[in-house]
């Protein structure tokens, strides 16, 4: 892993993993992947009550150069450690606006799915993923995943692992990323050429909620 995402979803996530596989860091793991693929989101189940110490990190994530937004990102720190020449990217925002985003995308998938692991509204293979899901939820704002935070529990758990990630990386090795801020900090951090090109501005609210909308309905994502 040449670089370790450290911010919560609903950061810029999927526009960040856009911009990283065109500036050669791919491919980049992303929930959106987890929900792809049935192998992969096994192999995330596997380790739901597993010691973060004891996981294999190299064996999991094999073949994937960079990675972004849950699950991968709530192990930041154990990836830290076990690829210690990667750089780790922490992607924030507003956080009231973040809870906004949160609330009416991923907070409300995920509650639609506790206790119902498959059905309509649900991805597929999340209710694969639900224990794991859980233990997030749980470290993160001191609820299981059917039951979501209120804004005050949410944005205090956002400021308070922003603030953490920001004590514990070494300031030359970590880059706080600001949704919208485009190429140049991102490419200068990793030591790339700026791209003549927009950067990429990938599912937003909206967007997100159109996906929810056709699983809802039962139908594909994409």
């Amino acid at each position: 892993m040449d670089v370790i995402g450290a911010g919560f979803p609903r950061t810029g996530t999927t526009s960040v993993k856009a911009a990283l596989e065109r500036l050669g860091f791919g491919p980049c793991h992303h929930m959106s992947e987890v929900l792809d693929s049935s192998d992969l989101a096994a192999r995330w189940a596997g380790i739901a009550d597993t010691p973060a110490g004891e996981v294999d990190w190299a064996r999991l994530l094999e073949g994937w150069r960079s990675g972004v937004d849950w699950p991968l990102s709530f192990f930041w720190r154990e990836l830290a450690d076990a690829f210690p020449d990667a750089r780790i990217l922490l992607t924030v925002r507003d956080p009231h606006r973040w809870y906004e985003s949160m609330r009416a995308t991923i907070f409300k998938i995920v509650s639609e799915a506790g206790g119902k692991p498959t059905g309509a509204g649900v991805p597929p293979l999340l209710g694969t993923i639900l224990p794991l899901l859980d233990r997030m939820w749980l470290s993160h704002f001191g609820v299981p995943s059917g039951g979501n935070p209120d804004e005050a529990t949410a944005v205090a758990a956002f400021e308070r692992h922003t603030a953490r990630v920001v004590a514990e990386v070494p300031a030359d090795r970590l880059l706080v990323y600001r949704a919208g801020e485009g190429w140049e900090r991102l490419c200068a951090f990793l030591g790339a050429d700026v791209p003549d090109e927009p950067f990429p501005r990938l599912n937003d609210t909206e967007e997100m909620r159109a996906k929810h909308e056709r699983w809802r309905r039962g139908e594909p994502a994409t």
